[in-house]
């Protein structure tokens, strides 16, 4: 089978497509045959060795799955060959075959593609974890949202809606602001490119202030970090809550008086640690994403889809923070 493979660390330049074995199931798992792969943040840090995780190489990267199941192993019984699903699988999924534990599993709706399958449980598994678990978002409240035309900026947007909040959406240029506002922000903001000095720092949080009106934001989503972090959490009203969901602009400090004089919460995100801890509260909010999606509440937003062998064009565009929704890999 084909595999785009991270043999050495470094960018999506040093990945390289190569001739893998088919893999064998174990005990308790299946063989999918991998339709599509969702690219995410996480692929680009993984294969520079920046990743929480550091997976022994040479490994793929692609975090996100939608196949068809082609073979069982041992102790599997409910699973069929020929039966469409979709996993995380956190690194592998650049791939045309995956062994995977079928507990990990969720079946792909009918009438749903591969690529929309491939692009959902990552993004919204992780904002719903965030705005119920985390933030505890409740109708009516205000939810800002930064970097909300990547693919878990637009799943925010649209659970942010799907629970009653009124959505304050910002982002880095008029083409990501038509974007959040077709997934159905209320409100949308352009702030300018990071680095900032005293002075430009001062004005985006006063941008973001305005944003969001005189009584704050009661939930701020921020998949960004970096110099955006502080600006955003001076808006936060009091007793809100800010969920700290990613890093892509790079890894900020916070001055906690802020947390004293607005009585928030500075909340951290990690659904993946979630999802293996709990793994019956993480099935029931899929579940409760499968009833949003047949209702039309929610819908991934595909907006490429690369070869195998340009998954690396997708890694970099993702890198460069290009990307507007989601980008997905297509193998078979």
């Amino acid at each position: 089978m084909k595999a785009l493979l991270s043999k050495a660390p470094g960018g999506p330049e040093t990945l390289t497509l190569d001739e893998l074995p088919d893999p064998m199931p174990g005990k308790g798992q299946v063989i999918v045959a991998v339709h599509a792969c969702a690219i995410n943040y996480p692929d680009v840090l993984i294969i520079e060795d920046k990743y929480q995780f550091k997976p022994a190489r040479p490994f793929a990267p692609g975090g996100e799955i939608a196949g068809e199941i082609v073979a069982l192993g041992e102790g599997v019984t409910d699973w069929a060959v020929g039966d469409r699903v979709i996993a995380v699988t956190g690194h592998g999924g650049l791939v045309e075959k995956i062994a995977i534990d079928a507990a990990r599993l969720f079946r792909l709706p009918e009438g749903r593609s591969f690529e929309e399958g491939a692009a959902l449980l990552l993004t919204y598994a992780t904002t719903i974890h965030a705005l119920l678990d985390r933030g505890h978002l409740g109708e009516g409240q205000t939810l800002l949202v930064l970097g909300a035309a990547g693919g878990v900026g637009l799943a925010a947007i649209e659970l942010g809606k799907a629970f009653g909040a009124t959505v304050v959406a910002a982002v880095s240029s008029d083409e990501k602001a038509q974007a959040a506002r077709a997934a159905g922000a209320d409100t949308t903001l352009v702030y300018p490119r990071a680095p900032f000095d005293k002075e430009a720092s001062k004005a985006l949080s006063e941008s973001f202030k305005a944003a969001v009106g005189p009584a704050g934001a009661q939930v701020i989503f921020d998949p960004v970090g970096g110099d955006y972090a502080e600006p955003a959490l001076r808006a936060v009203g009091w007793e809100g809550r800010y969920l700290v969901v990613g890093f892509p602009a790079g890894i900020p400090k916070l001055p906690l008086n802020l947390t004293l004089l607005k009585s928030c919460d500075v909340c951290g995100v990690f659904w993946g640690a979630f999802a293996a801890r709990d793994a019956r509260a993480n099935a029931a909010h899929v579940e409760h994403l499968f009833r949003l999606w047949e209702e039309g509440r929610i819908a991934p937003k595909v907006t490429e889809v690369f070869a195998l062998a340009d998954a690396g064009q997708a890694i970099a565009r993702m890198a460069a923070r290009q990307a507007i929704g989601k980008l997905v890999v297509r193998l078979a």
